[in-house]
């Protein structure tokens, strides 16, 4: 699950979740950026925990994958199929 730590007194998360979800489907970081229009850096930093998840962007990756936004956050293990 995804890791979340203190950080300036606020709250981060590392989406490994993300990372494994494109990596499973082969996927780059450069083409998954395409999805909301970042520039590949951006999403890297997303994927680390640098800068937060944008919600439009988890709903994109949500969709593209077919899996639930509790999966990509870490709140569940399973893969949950959206319909």
């Amino acid at each position: 699950l995804s890791y979340m730590y203190m950080y300036g007194g606020g709250i981060w998360i590392t989406f490994n979740e993300m990372r494994n979800l494109r990596e499973d489907n082969d996927k780059t970081q450069q083409s998954n950026s395409r999805l909301s229009g970042y520039i590949p850096d951006m999403y890297a930093r997303y994927e680390r925990g640098a800068n937060e998840l944008p919600i439009h962007h988890l709903l994109a990756l949500c969709k593209f994958y077919n899996v639930s936004a509790d999966y990509i956050l870490g709140l569940s293990d399973k893969k949950t199929v959206l319909k």
